[in-house]
């Protein structure tokens, strides 16, 4: 167990300044350009920013101005976010998979004033709904290419990322660096630095407004039950208006001084993993459940020997995954040592973990199959619950205590309790202040200081488990409660499940939209010589059905015979962001399924 961490009594602005002081040419991101690396000193870190945030003022952001940033995740991205924070403006992070209604949403909705874009493609977003965003004065893109397509007009509120850090500069060397050291002497912990959206799964995305004393209310704990150092190494790869990447990219590390990875593109994240080799990993569930995938895949395409021998090391390392190294006895260091040589090394090889000491999911519930299975392959993967409302990580395994399928216990700093209901209801520096321009919607989160999550939690040795959504419990037509979110990871340990949609409210049993992994199930077609030319053909084989209809069967028998699902439906696409059947951040929104697949659900019960 390491030391408490001692936080710095500065904000985030503050400590970036004061790192930049302290430690000036030490490296605080790499980014990857055209395949190479590129250090970044702490002191540039703290120069570009501040450079960047006086050519915000230059193009008139005012104090308190709210700043879009819509982008994969990029060492621009996080420039633009600590300019805002060190000339006293908020940022607003946007989505960059979000179509031309969501951005235009966000944006109006947020009173930006300038937004800095990643490309020519959100620059199109904007100029699309440029009608109905009056606050919206100027436009920065970072990559230049294909600004001459934009007509004179246009370009007249467009800036490149590079002209603004230069007006920054100019202003900086003629002595406005002033601003700078003036904003942050005034900075109170309370001021708002981040308002970040939430996915809108249920209704329109609200702007959590999120204080500098929410981000040092919620650093400690992270800190202390993730055992980080400033030694931690992170790979950025999530979207960074999420708060789960927001937490270990800018949040711990300008406290901690740890060092940030940004790799060429989401695309090349397991070729950057490889390469960075962190020492820490965060992955949502979607991810881990790829991952799970994929070494499904590379199983099938082996002979049938290195099969044998995988699976022989998985039964083998198979009861270590729950228990603690440090009480490993002889034997079972022996066992694990033997197997990791042989077969476990080159699959964390394969994935690009084998160096990681902590590896998280969080963001949404992951079958607790899934976990163990990381586990046993040796990678100290643990589950973690927070939200946006408060800052990030709130519960979480410590790495000695693992009980997969519970959320750990709170870390340091947070204050809990249970409702009559069950709902989890939280209370520290971490609560967020409140929704922008959503006083209703506050009242109703935040009583007496009081976080109410809306999860229902239940305590299992000690550790806290996530039910469901308190709004997500369905009563069938017999008067039975059921918590769908169980149903459905229970489906989706199954390497060829990727989505499974549960109907049971008011209904007289349990029925169930499911989508196929068409990776998975196309390796498998195809190891069987199955014909198919796309995602509809291959969920119409009747061999395919008959696979899926095992899958749940299997899964049934892991549940209680009320929550089993009796019929499904196999759906015959992929569900869409662009349809309105998840979100940003591919949480499904149940309303809007129901409502597309009316006619099969009804069919379900014919």
């Amino acid at each position: 167990m390491q030391d408490a961490f001692t936080l710095p009594d500065r904000t985030l602005p503050q400590q970036l300044r004061e790192l930049a002081r302290s430690q000036p040419t030490r490296v605080a991101i790499r980014q990857k350009d055209f395949g190479i690396w590129k250090p970044v000193t702490w002191a540039s870190y703290y120069q570009r920013a501040a450079h960047f945030g006086l050519g915000l003022r230059s193009l008139g952001l005012p104090n308190g101005g709210h700043v879009g940033v819509i982008a994969e995740n990029r060492l621009e991205w996080v420039l633009a976010q600590m300019g805002c924070g060190l000339v006293a403006a908020v940022t607003v992070g946007v989505y960059p998979t979000s179509p031309t209604p969501e951005v235009a949403y966000v944006v109006a909705h947020a009173d930006i004033s300038i937004m800095v874009c990643e490309d020519q493609e959100q620059v199109d977003k904007l100029l699309a709904a440029r009608d109905s965003l009056p606050r919206l004065a100027h436009i920065v893109v970072m990559e230049t290419k294909g600004l001459r397509s934009f007509t004179a007009q246009e370009r007249q509120i467009i800036s490149t990322f590079a002209e603004v850090e230069a007006l920054g500069r100019a202003a900086w060397d003629q002595g406005q660096h002033a601003l700078v050291d003036q904003a942050l002497a005034s900075q109170a912990v309370d001021d708002i630095g981040l308002m970040i959206y939430t996915s809108g799964s249920t209704g329109k995305p609200k702007g959590a407004m999120i204080s500098w004393r929410n981000i040092r209310g919620v650093v400690p704990g992270i800190v202390e039950r993730l055992q980080l150092t400033s030694a931690t190494s992170h790979l950025s790869y999530l979207p960074l208006c999420h708060v789960a990447e927001q937490m270990l990219t800018t949040f711990v590390p300008i406290y901690l001084g740890t060092q940030v990875h940004f790799g060429e593109s989401i695309r090349t994240v397991q070729e950057d993993l490889r390469e960075v080799a962190p020492n820490m990993f965060l992955g949502v569930p979607r991810i881990w459940e790829k991952m799970h995938a994929s070494l499904s895949i590379k199983r099938l395409e082996t002979g049938r020997w290195q099969r044998a021998l995988m699976d022989r090391a998985m039964a083998a390392c198979a009861p270590l995954a729950d228990k603690p190294r440090a009480q490993w006895s002889v034997s079972e260091r022996l066992t694990y040592s033997l197997w990791y040589w042989l077969v476990l090394r080159a699959l964390q090889n394969f994935l690009g973990l084998r160096c990681v000491q902590v590896a998280l999911t969080g963001a949404a519930p992951i079958p607790a199959d899934v976990v163990r299975y990381f586990r046993v392959l040796g990678i100290p993967l643990i589950e973690v619950y927070g939200l946006t409302e408060s800052t990030g990580m709130v519960l979480g395994h410590r790495l000695d205590r693992v009980i997969p399928g519970t959320v750990g216990e709170p870390i340091t700093g947070v204050e809990w309790r249970l409702a009559d209901n069950g709902e989890l209801q939280i209370r520290g520096d971490m609560v967020f202040a409140g929704y922008y321009k959503n006083p209703e919607a506050t009242a109703a989160t935040l009583q007496d200081g009081w976080l109410h999550t809306g999860d229902v939690v239940r305590q299992e040795q000690g550790q806290l488990k996530i039910v469901d959504r308190l709004k997500d419990i369905m009563i069938t037509a017999g008067g039975k409660n059921l918590t769908p979110t169980e149903i459905e990871n229970t489906m989706k340990a199954s390497p060829y499940i990727k989505e499974c949609v549960i109907v049971a409210e008011g209904r007289k049993f349990v029925a169930a939209l499911v989508m196929l992994n068409a990776e998975t199930v196309g390796q498998w077609a195809q190891s069987r010589r199955i014909p198919f030319t796309h995602f509809r053909s291959l969920a119409e084989h009747a061999e395919v059905l008959a696979l899926i209809d095992r899958e749940i069967a299997h899964g049934n028998q892991r549940l209680a015979q009320v929550s089993q699902i009796r019929k499904f439906h196999l759906l015959t696409k992929e569900l869409d962001h662009d349809d309105g059947e998840v979100t940003a951040t591919m949480k499904v929104r149940r309303a809007s399924i129901y409502q597309a697949y009316g006619a099969e659900i009804e069919a379900l019960y014919r």
